[in-house]
């Protein structure tokens, strides 16, 4: 039996779209534990991202932190947190938050960095305050690559976030755990599938939130 055949066994079955283990609970799982990561790390990068961008203060320090944030295996630090913290949300979060705020710190360092230095001066000329600069020069400027740091962060978390099943939680990474535990090949590969379409809606969220909030002539340039 092919893939092709997995997937569709798996969506043309009844019992995969009622109760506590469909596809619309375990969905609306991994969605919540994606966001929720991907909240508490922009929190965490874009602030930091963005003041030392400005400042031009603390780049090699961002890049040695990202780097070594980077090389954390994100199930081993699950595996971890779950022996010192033990079941729960906190040790799925952990290893969610670490993966994710590197490519988001480090874009919103480089967004801000790279912004030209005419406007920024000019708006210093005109008497506006560092926040002032920061927030109606710099931001508007740099939001385009900003968004792309967290979009790249968005689409780690929900790759990554089937990584919950493992300590016991549910999302889509359900399907996946139980169906090898169970040689159900059919609900792993539709729980993979599921996670594929996540991971492509995501990016396609990212995509009409960039041409809503970026300006025509920053796209442009």
């Amino acid at each position: 039996m092919n893939v092709l055949n997995f997937i569709n066994d798996f969506f043309s079955d009844s019992a995969h779209w009622h109760g506590y283990d469909g596809i619309p609970h375990r969905l609306l799982e991994h969605v919540q534990y994606s966001l929720i990561a991907l909240a508490i790390a922009a929190a965490i990068g874009l602030p930091v991202g963005l003041i030392t961008g400005h400042t031009g203060r603390g780049g090699t320090a961002l890049a040695l932190i990202a780097t070594a944030a980077r090389a954390l295996p994100s199930f081993g630090l699950l595996v971890l947190m779950f022996v010192l913290l033990g079941l729960g949300l906190l040790p799925v979060m952990i290893p969610l938050v670490v993966l994710a705020v590197p490519p988001i710190l480090v874009t919103t360092y480089e967004a801000v960095r790279t912004v030209e230095p005419a406007p920024v001066d000019a708006a210093r000329g005109m008497g506006m305050t560092e926040p002032r600069i920061l927030f109606q020069v710099e931001l508007p400027v740099a939001l385009p690559l900003i968004l792309s740091g967290l979009r790249s962060a968005a689409i780690q978390i929900v790759s990554t976030a089937t990584i919950a099943a493992y300590v016991s939680l549910g999302g889509l990474g359900r399907y996946i755990v139980d169906g090898l535990y169970q040689r159900n090949y059919e609900k792993v590969v539709g729980g993979a599938t599921l996670v594929a379409v996540l991971a492509l809606v995501t990016l396609g969220l990212f995509w009409a939130a960039a041409r809503a909030a970026v300006s025509p002539g920053v796209r442009r340039s």
